[in-house]
């Protein structure tokens, strides 16, 4: 019994690994310390004259959608383009889960909207 009660004290004595870590001071990194460490990613190239006079240039597909249920209504988009999400029980993560998934019916979707800006 004397034995078993020994090896516990042992086990209860020895530091935890924890404890060896808790006098360490914990310093965190500065940006310039880890950008040394990892290099950051290439520089993006400047849009070219195009893509900046193009409308659709930095305009997310949520903020598009979100404009023209605003400006038309889910009931003329349903009639515009003939897709279900549009046209029954209509939500915006619905019509944004197909619309990513679906090009073609993005398409119509982005056709929509630039008559849209064209009309204003």
């Amino acid at each position: 019994m004397d034995m078993k009660n020994n090896h516990k004290n042992e086990e209860i004595d020895k530091p935890k690994q924890s404890d060896e870590f808790s006098n360490v001071e914990f310093k965190p990194m500065t940006n310039e310390e880890l950008n040394e460490k990892k290099p950051a990613r290439r520089n993006r190239r400047q849009a070219t004259e195009e893509e900046l006079s193009n409308p659709l240039h930095g305009v997310k597909l949520a903020q598009i959608l979100e404009r023209l249920v605003e400006h038309y209504g889910w009931e003329y988009l349903g009639d515009r383009v003939n897709i279900r999400c549009f046209m029954y029980n209509p939500t915006m993560k619905s019509s944004l889960g197909f619309l990513r998934r679906t090009p073609w019916a993005r398409e119509h979707v982005e056709d929509v909207y630039l008559d849209m800006l064209e009309e204003r």
